[in-house]
């Protein structure tokens, strides 16, 4: 009782924190925003001693490891992503529409913030500063709900941010982290009254689980299970490189490539289409046709034959499954069959076959001649991201700052009465 007593008082504090960004200038939040940077920065030695601690109660060979570790390159790019977020243009009081009545009311749709956003997470401690720049230079207060296996790293930065936000006479109050409990996840889901949006980030299980409990609106990100079609017209050099790039360059993130898709008149390019992940060590899930080809050049202790289970999941590690597929339509069906709308990829010459691909695809981003790999707010030019969104309502595909804003109807009259 005592703790869902306290997080009540939390969600309470934030709510009123949100009200009381409505009132800073963009300025001072720029201010806010690049002083926190430079804070993270100067605190990369603590923050690197508690990411430890993290680290020490994880296997290295788990998929997690690899987003669970900071490093100060990585601190310095999450400051530096955070001075990005700062130079961007304010998402707040833009005019969306404006217009005039017959009766002489005016009209203007004007953009504002959500109010409170709650983000669930797991092992990426780096969400918790992105979470709190996007909402901050949103006029958002946000609530981060990190998971166990990063509460040291996630309690630091934190802390970090906060002393930031003492100095600036900003309440600490509009960024705060609950424990990392169960408790605390429940409790949040049921926060009616307090937290107006809950954005997950993370499996597909936590994703579901959040989906099934909360009464909140929820924003559905993160799980991907991405594609890559070699088609009939696809250039191998490129092929290779993409499918090399969209496998290894980071395992464990949502926009990493889980099933390579090629076209049987390709079919004895596929061992140069895995020349770069064999370099890797990537273990291969191959369907019949596939696997008798791959079984003269790749190393038997990697290739595997596929079955049920191969085609749909998001591997998070140096695995990757392969299916042969006799036209661009059968690749497109396996898609919509296995996909999860995150992110897909057609490798071809042909405008023709990447414009059918481009169209009949249903993902939040879908790419000709590159790899999924470029799926990410920063990358996009927005800065940082909360999420990519796998759904359709309100935001697709990586959310920043416009996408956690929503909108009110400003009325003007001079004193029209409605007969």
């Amino acid at each position: 009782m005592t703790q869902k007593n306290d997080i009540d008082r939390m969600l309470l504090a934030s709510r009123a924190a949100s009200r009381a960004l409505l009132e800073l200038s963009e300025d001072r939040v720029n201010a806010l925003l690049c002083d926190m940077a430079d804070a993270l920065e100067s605190a990369s030695d603590r923050i690197l001693e508690a990411n430890s601690k993290d680290l020490e109660r994880m296997d290295v060979s788990d998929p997690k490891y690899d987003r669970l570790k900071l490093t100060a390159s990585r601190i310095s790019g999450i400051a530096s992503d955070m001075r990005s977020v700062a130079a961007l243009p304010s998402p707040l009081h833009r005019t969306l529409e404006e217009r005039v009545l017959p009766n002489g009311l005016n009209l203007r749709k004007v953009s504002v913030p959500f109010g409170v956003i709650g983000v669930i997470y797991e092992a990426r401690p780096n969400v918790s500063c992105d979470v709190a720049s996007l909402c901050l230079k949103s006029g958002n207060a946000c609530v981060l709900k990190g998971g166990h296996d990063a509460a040291a790293s996630n309690e630091t930065l934190v802390e970090v941010m906060h002393e930031v936000m003492q100095r600036h006479g900003v309440d600490s109050n509009a960024v705060i982290l609950l424990p990392a409990t169960r408790e605390a996840t429940a409790q949040l889901l049921q926060a009616r009254g307090m937290v107006d949006l809950i954005i997950p980030r993370g499996s597909s299980s936590l994703i579901d689980f959040v989906r099934k409990n909360a009464v909140i609106p929820v924003i559905e990100t993160g799980a991907g299970v991405c594609h890559a079609y070699f088609d009939r017209d696809g250039n191998l050099d490129m092929g290779a490189a993409i499918v090399e790039n969209a496998k290894t360059r980071r395992v464990s993130v949502c926009n990493a490539l889980d099933c390579l898709l090629v076209h049987s008149s390709r079919l004895y390019d596929l061992p140069g289409l895995c020349s770069g992940v064999m370099r890797h060590e990537v273990v291969i899930y191959a369907d019949d046709r596939a696997y008798d080809v791959l079984t003269e050049v790749y190393p038997s202790k990697l290739l595997h034959r596929a079955d049920s289970r191969s085609f749909g999941t998001e591997y998070l590690s140096l695995a990757m499954a392969v299916h042969v597929v006799d036209s661009i339509d059968e690749a497109i069906a396996h898609i919509a069959c296995y996909g999860s709308g995150h992110s897909e990829c057609i490798i071809s010459d042909s405008e023709a076959a990447s414009g059918r691909f481009s169209l009949m695809v249903d993902a939040a981003c879908v790419y000709t001649n590159a790899p999924t790999s470029w799926t990410d707010g920063a990358q996009f030019g927005l800065g940082a991201e909360i999420g990519i969104s796998t759904q359709k309502l309100h935001a697709r595909g990586p959310m920043a700052l416009r996408e956690i804003t929503t909108y009110k109807w400003l009325v003007k009259g001079c004193g029209q009465l409605r007969s």
